[in-house]
């Protein structure tokens, strides 16, 4: 692949995700049984509209199986899948349309919370959705009524798993098939920083003294699905939240509003500033904690603390006791706020909304609402 960008004045080659080397193979594969003939280079169409041209390896052909694989390349980003082959075994199948499993090295949901159902490949859903497209597309060209069966299996996946965290998330048997734009961007931490203060700096000359900040795109969506706010005055922090605190103090930022979901804002109770997992993850540690002092038994306490995702573990509260939910999100909220105020320092005010995709907002401070205004009203 030959797309690059510019960080820290260096030049940094873009990479490909295991969604797009999935997908891809699979491609190949269908294109190989449907016509009976070798595919040894594909085209695939990523998310991110940047086409990738990519060799394809290893292929295995009869009459009723092909297999082949797509290796990974992730550029310049350092990624323990880089150079991994991810492989797509396609076959007939009685079921209409295209289904999909994993193999070997894909790893397998074990526990609620994730994006896939429990028992599911760990194949999240914009890869699924790029393996069905592009597999449907050579289904469509040789007018295809049958059914195929698509597995993607990763022979490194059960080594290359154990240097991730798929193990203590309950994903067992090997890696995740992730990518949300089939891109892989290589991108430091300081690119990232000058990036946010270049963002901030630009509002700041523009006179406005209030700033809306999210760590990412489930904030964006969030703050135009259910705000009704434009996501584009919204700054991203991405895990930078401290460093972006410090930002808008030396630029004179009166009043701060930070909106984001719980599994990085109930970090900031335990004062993580930089809510990445390489870190540190508390999340079940914080909220656990926080429904204990709200009256949650030892029973519930375990089971929150054996959950992989804040959703589940918002449920298990919501079930035990509607009360005792409201009461541990309340105060996470406000803990939250008293390290925010904390790190802001005298003279500039935050306010914070912290919501889930499943249960909407789950915590609000209490001039949040009053701060949005100042966005719907621009």
């Amino acid at each position: 692949m030959n797309e690059f960008i510019i960080q820290d004045g260096k030049r940094l080659r873009l990479g490909y995700t295991t969604g797009s080397c999935a997908a891809a193979a699979s491609k190949a594969a269908a294109y190989m049984l449907l016509s009976g003939r070798r595919k040894e280079h594909i085209t695939l169409e990523t998310p991110k509209g940047i086409t990738l041209e990519l060799d394809i390896e290893d292929i295995a052909m009869s009459d009723t199986a092909v297999s082949c694989a797509v290796r990974k390349d992730a550029g310049d980003d350092p990624d323990i899948t880089d150079g991994a082959l991810v492989y797509s075994c396609v076959t007939y199948s009685n079921t209409p349309g295209v289904t999909i499993d994993g193999g070997e090295g894909v790893g397998r949901v074990t526990k609620p919370g994730l994006d896939q159902p429990v028992g599911n490949a760990a194949i999240n859903s914009v890869p699924r959705l790029m393996i069905k497209e592009n597999t449907e597309e050579v289904m469509k060209l040789f007018d295809c009524g049958e059914g195929l069966s698509v597995v993607i299996s990763i022979p490194q996946g059960k080594e290359l798993a154990k240097k991730t965290f798929n193990p203590r998330l309950g994903i067992v048997g090997g890696i995740s098939v992730l990518g949300t734009t089939g891109i892989v961007e290589p991108m430091s931490e300081k690119a990232l920083v000058d990036t946010i203060r270049a963002e901030l700096s630009q509002r700041r000359a523009l006179g406005f003294e209030t700033a809306l900040l999210t760590p990412g795109n489930y904030g964006a969506e969030f703050i135009r699905a259910s705000l009704g706010t434009d996501p584009e005055k919204a700054v991203q922090t991405s895990n930078f939240i401290g460093d972006t605190l410090d930002i808008c103090r030396e630029l004179g930022f009166k009043r701060l509003l930070l909106i984001g979901h719980i599994g990085k804002l109930v970090k900031l109770a335990g004062n993580m500033m930089n809510t990445h997992s390489k870190y540190g993850d508390c999340r079940m540690e914080i909220l656990a904690a926080h429904a204990g002092a709200a009256g949650a038994d030892t029973g519930l306490i375990k089971k929150m603390l054996e959950c992989v995702a804040c959703d589940e573990a918002v449920r298990l509260m919501r079930e035990a006791d509607p009360v005792l939910e409201k009461a541990a999100l309340k105060s996470v909220t406000a803990r939250a706020k008293a390290n925010l105020s904390h790190r802001a320092g005298d003279g500039m005010s935050v306010e914070m909304i912290m919501f889930s995709k499943e249960y909407g907002v789950l915590g609000e401070t209490e001039n949040a609402r009053g701060y949005l205004n100042f966005f719907t009203e621009e």
